[in-house]
């Protein structure tokens, strides 16, 4: 049996793997979410051992992202945490009826494959990018405040200066993609309130 264990705390990743071991499993170790998710997609495995509190892409996006995806890989969750909501989120997951693809005008998302394309050419995003462009294509057509993309993307209760200047750097990256190279535009600035994704006549 091949196992996945995905922890970034790494006494405590290599202490699993040992016992794992032990007993004659096949075990492979990734200390970020991002690698975790890579590997899962890239190779083949019988279990996951997912930590739930990972820097970056935490364990519940993982898991949510896998399941949209219809791998039927069994997953244990591995996590300090004991509330039942964190529980109940972990399992209630990646429902079949959940949204595969998104899009705005020829802007398009396919969330299996995580390929963005505009009027058919791919566009090529960072992890942050494409999770800053996910959330704004599921709230399209709605204003998304810079507090929505501290809390939601960039996974931060609060919102501070530095944060919102990285924001607007982030921002400023993805409509240089998405938008500079097309004649109309996408992603728009509402002053003083925050970001807006849609297309001109909508």
């Amino acid at each position: 049996m091949r196992i996945l264990v995905v922890e970034d705390e790494k006494k405590v990743a290599r202490a699993l793997q040992q016992g794992l071991e032990a007993r004659n499993y096949e075990v492979t170790l990734a200390y970020t979410g991002e690698e975790g998710f890579f590997l899962v997609n890239a190779q083949t495995f019988d279990l996951l051992i997912l930590d739930l509190m990972l820097p970056g892409r935490n364990g519940l996006e993982i898991l949510a992202t896998l399941r949209r995806q219809r791998l039927q890989t069994p997953v244990l969750i591995l996590t300090a945490r004991d509330a039942l909501d964190d529980r109940v989120r972990g399992l209630g997951r990646g429902r079949p009826d959940q949204v595969l693809h998104l899009k705005v005008g020829d802007l398009e998302m396919d969330l299996v494959t995580r390929r963005v394309t505009r009027k058919g050419q791919t566009i090529e995003l960072s992890a942050r990018e494409y999770d800053l462009l996910e959330y704004l294509l599921r709230y399209r057509g709605q204003v998304v405040s810079k507090e929505m993309l501290a809390r939601d993307v960039w996974k931060e209760p609060t919102r501070a200066t530095p944060l919102d200047n990285l924001i607007e750097v982030h921002i400023a990256r993805l409509r240089r993609k998405i938008d500079d190279p097309f004649s109309s535009k996408l992603l728009k600035t509402v002053r003083g309130v925050g970001y807006i994704l849609k297309e001109d006549n909508a």
